[in-house]
């Protein structure tokens, strides 16, 4: 692997720091004081807190969070790769860190019967910071790493990974706290892997289009000198008929994909037009790759 360049380092790091302090103001703000625990270590260490309240013993979310994931390290460690390592080990410690350090400072947002409220915010904010840390390459640790590692070995979102992983938690969390307040948590889980989801992909802002028709000549030249957009010729042949017929491919912002349906209307009404989002186009007329 290229050595990774001081800026890049941190640029992580920063990104580190950052999504743990939104991610432990999500968790202290919107899930702790009302026992929504949404899955994870963290929502394990709720439950654990909440049974050590009861015999008057005091255990630190944060702290709990800190030890647990020292345990599922070996995950991250069979792995092989310093770089993600590292950024896992500071995203475990960070966000264990200012879960228990902001505590003093941070109100508690909504009551008792504003559950559904909390849910929302705390699905949402602790999603960004996830998010964040997550764009780096590594992750917060626990059943973050189970969800990762699910990811790589499946084509499962690492959000909805996430989502996965941490239903057995809020399931547990059902029989310390309530069914109600579990199935908020549910809902902060589900709007929390989503956040995630948009956040490490970045947003659906593109669309992808395959044109078939006999007028390909006509509808590439719109393409190119119209719209000012590349366009590629791939090699297809219909099962149905037989014949060789070529298939145009072109990558459009959002709004431009009005105009590549007026171009290719006036040119073949009958044209197949197929439109897809995706989540991150890089290259000349985009964004540029970097590593």
């Amino acid at each position: 692997m290229r050595p990774i360049s001081w800026k890049v380092a941190v640029r992580d790091a920063l990104l580190i720091v950052a999504g743990s302090i939104v991610f432990a103001i999500g968790v202290d703000v919107f899930e702790v004081p009302y026992g929504l625990a949404a899955g994870g270590v963290t929502g394990l260490a709720m439950v654990f807190s909440a049974v050590a309240e009861t015999f008057g013993v005091a255990l630190p979310v944060g702290l709990q969070t800190i030890v647990i994931n020292a345990l599922l390290m070996v995950l991250v460690v069979r792995s092989g790769n310093r770089g993600y390592i590292a950024r896992t080990v500071a995203g475990i410690v960070a966000c264990g860190f200012f879960t228990d350090a902001l505590v003093p400072f941070l109100p508690a947002v909504g009551g008792e019967g504003d559950l559904l409220l909390c849910a929302l915010w705390g699905g949402v904010v602790t999603g960004l910071g996830l998010g964040l840390v997550f764009r780096t390459g590594g992750n917060t640790g626990g059943t973050d790493i189970v969800a990762q590692v699910v990811a790589r070995r499946t084509s499962l979102p690492v959000g909805t990974s996430v989502i996965i992983v941490d239903g057995v938690v809020i399931a547990l969390s059902a029989t310390v706290f309530s069914v109600e307040q579990a199935l908020y948590a549910a809902v902060a889980m589900f709007i929390c892997g989503k956040v995630i989801d948009a956040v490490v992909d970045g947003p659906r802002a593109a669309r992808a289009a395959y044109i078939i028709s006999e007028k390909h000549n006509e509808i590439a030249h719109e393409i190119l000198h119209t719209l000012d957009r590349g366009c590629t010729e791939l090699e297809a042949r219909g099962m149905w008929s037989g014949e060789e017929r070529p298939v145009l491919f072109c990558v459009l912002s959002r709004s431009e994909t009005v105009w590549l349906k007026q171009a290719v209307a006036s040119c073949d009404p009958n044209a197949i037009v197929v439109i897809s989002e995706v989540h991150e186009v890089f290259g000349e007329g985009f964004r540029q790759i970097r590593v």
